[in-house]
């Protein structure tokens, strides 16, 4: 017990670290074009990265959870893995490399895991009963390398989370361009533009209305009120936000065309905070649920290495892992979203300079223009990504976004020299995440 309590504290402490090294992604942009201080900056960012606990679900937790075969590790396996993810983060925050704590976290699960399955069986096969028969293993099987999508829905494993260190800059890149070449063409006077607003307006609406989830299918209601319970729903509250973001913009483009350059950037500022909430509400429910998967591996792992029925545990410890295949839900007790919301929001107050200044002026020059696009294109990556249940890095997802507006006004407008840097810092962070985690996993077998 004294062991699993070290790791509930420990990943509790890398979501305060998480906080702080990523408070740049949310605060950077709204930083550089002074339309908040800095202390104004991170308190509205902390305060949307605690909010996200009512609009998310525990999607991306639970993938993070399964990252390891929790059947086949011990607790060591998980500290040694936070252990390296501590590390990690703290060396590249000094540095003020904005690397990915996510990635940090993913990769250093997976290697004290493999360490740990080397340590026991070499590289061997080995036989294990599962469900009854006995299957044959590799001593790699024991991460979750792969798994196919239940009724052709996104796969799953560590594979899809490292195919997203390119696909979600990407996919925030190629958002905050359209977004850019949209506001663009939308400041001049012609009725195209507003043509195809309207267009996207009603496209928007439609497809929304269809991902809301009805009365009849909330499992737990939290009004007596259909209409209320529809509206305050976790899964329909993610959906309002992104068309409440979609419409705001077209709103502003529908009236672009009229406005002069002053009054212009005037109402691009105070659309700033709308983007940099957003993007800080995507922030806190992506990066947090990452913590809350750990904390559950961990009481899962526990429980099967001690042989201790769930049901004698304390409440505040019985979590349960969903498994779609057997139908089984999850539980999770309310302390534990609750606690991670809250220490990665005290995280986010406590500021992350360094990486503020690379983000918010070394990738390129950032107005409030380039600051209302990259915002708006990383939260709609990041609400698109939690959907999915994909455990992606806001880091890679708003620089992306802004080299993505970098782009509409020249290729130079990129200073490729920086980003090439970050490049660097994304590909090694998964490996050197893991092997760190691997020589934690055999110092701390000396000591348990």
């Amino acid at each position: 017990m004294t062991l699993l309590i070290i790791i509930i504290v420990l990943a509790l402490i890398f979501d305060y670290i998480n906080g702080f090294h990523d408070a740049a992604n949310a605060i950077a942009t709204v930083v550089a074009t002074k339309v908040l201080s800095p202390f104004q900056a991170v308190v509205w960012a902390a305060f949307f990265n605690f909010l996200a606990y009512w609009v998310f679900g525990l999607g991306v937790a639970n993938t993070v959870a399964k990252t390891a075969d929790t059947s086949e590790i011990t607790l060591v396996v998980i500290l040694a893995g936070v252990v390296a993810a501590i590390i990690w983060n703290l060396f590249t925050w000094w540095q003020g490399i904005p690397s990915s704590s996510s990635h940090t976290l993913i990769g250093g699960f997976a290697g004290a895991a493999i360490a740990h399955a080397i340590s026991l069986h070499g590289f061997s096969d080995y036989s294990v009963v599962q469900d009854g028969a006995q299957v044959t293993k590799h001593w790699y099987d024991v991460v979750s390398w792969y798994k196919a999508g239940k009724d052709g829905g996104m796969p799953s494993g560590v594979i899809i989370i490292i195919a997203f260190i390119v696909l979600a800059p990407l996919l925030g890149a190629l958002i905050s361009y359209f977004i850019s070449i949209w506001l663009l063409y939308s400041s001049k006077k012609s009725i195209y533009p507003k043509l195809f607003t309207i267009a996207l307006m009603i496209a928007s609406i439609w497809f929304i209305y269809g991902e809301m989830v009805p009365f009849d299918k909330i499992e737990k209601p939290r009004f007596e009120s259909h209409f209320w319970s529809i509206i305050f729903e976790s899964h329909n509250i993610k959906w309002f936000l992104v068309a409440f973001i979609i419409l705001s913009i077209s709103v502003f483009t529908l009236i672009f065309s009229s406005l002069n350059l002053n009054r212009a950037d005037a109402v691009l500022r105070k659309m700033q905070l709308l983007s940099s909430a957003a993007f800080s509400l995507g922030h806190g429910g992506n990066d947090s649920q990452k913590v809350m998967g750990i904390i559950a591996a961990a009481v899962a792992v526990y429980i099967k290495t001690t042989g201790v029925d769930i049901i004698s545990l304390p409440e505040w410890l019985q979590v349960v892992l969903p498994d779609d295949d057997k139908g089984i839900k999850g539980v999770m007790p309310e302390w534990i979203p609750l606690a991670c919301y809250t220490v990665i929001a005290l995280g986010t107050l406590s500021g992350g300079w360094k990486i503020v200044k690379t983000m918010g002026s070394k990738i390129t020059k950032v107005t409030s223009f380039e600051g209302v696009a990259a915002e708006t294109a990383g939260a709609l990556t990041l609400y698109f990504t939690e959907h999915f249940k994909v455990p992606v890095s806001t880091t890679h997802t708003i620089t992306g976004s802004i080299i993505g507006v970098g782009l509409t006004k020249r290729v130079s407008a990129v200073r490729w020299g920086v980003t090439i840097s970050l490049l660097w810092a994304w590909v090694l962070t998964i490996p050197v995440s893991a092997l760190l985690a691997a020589l934690c996993y055999y110092f701390l077998c000396l000591f348990f």
